[in-house]
């Protein structure tokens, strides 16, 4: 069984590759869902997060208000740097318990805007970079949460640049013009390339 990673700077569309992945039976599993999970049930996380952070982030029920650590720690990156080592060592436990339910699965696939950043795919067989250019990210970015250029700008900062990423990853998926027909085409052609990959492991053995 592989492990893959797929990644992409915030608007790229790595959701969408992984929809498709999910609709042909491969397992993914959705990092960020996982830190919301676990930032509303793990209370040794929570206390964590109040300690580092105080009682402003969180609201009148005791529960964290995520927009307003978001905007926080984007304009901290001392602060960002701080949420990310309460949250990743969890998300990254989470990962693992969560691929040995498919041990007979050819490959599964961990989604992650930061796998680069947090150094996690050295855990991986291979990564999948989404790729799309900046402003067409930004514009995507904008109208899907309704905030400003600015806000977005404010995350992009502290992911790696495209170029980075591109370099770094061993497929990348080019998602530039919203054309569903020409993402799907890519992804089934992957698709074949890692079943493909893992058979030819699975053999080795």
């Amino acid at each position: 069984m592989l492990k893959i990673g797929v990644t992409g700077g915030i608007g790229s569309g790595k959701s969408s590759v992984c929809r498709i992945l999910k609709n042909l039976g491969v397992p993914v599993f959705t990092s960020d869902d996982e830190s919301k999970r676990i930032i509303a049930e793990d209370q040794n996380a929570k206390k964590e997060i109040l300690e580092a952070f105080g009682n402003d982030m969180f609201d009148t029920n005791g529960d964290l208000d995520r927009a307003r650590l978001a905007g926080h720690v984007f304009n901290n990156p001392d602060a960002l740097e701080k949420l990310n080592s309460i949250l990743h060592p969890r998300v990254n436990k989470a990962f693992e318990d969560w691929a040995l339910k498919f041990e007979r699965v050819p490959y599964l696939v961990k989604e992650a805007a930061i796998l680069f950043e947090s150094g996690s795919y050295h855990d991986l067989d291979k990564v999948v970079n989404v790729f799309a250019p900046k402003e067409e990210r930004i514009r995507r970015v904008m109208k899907r949460d309704k905030i400003s250029r600015d806000e977005v700008m404010k995350r992009i900062r502290f992911q790696y640049s495209e170029l980075e990423r591109n370099d770094l990853a061993d497929f990348i998926i080019m998602n530039e013009d919203d054309n569903r027909d020409k993402l799907l085409s890519q992804v089934m052609e992957l698709h074949e390339i890692l079943l493909n990959e893992s058979l030819n492991k699975w053999r080795k053995y």
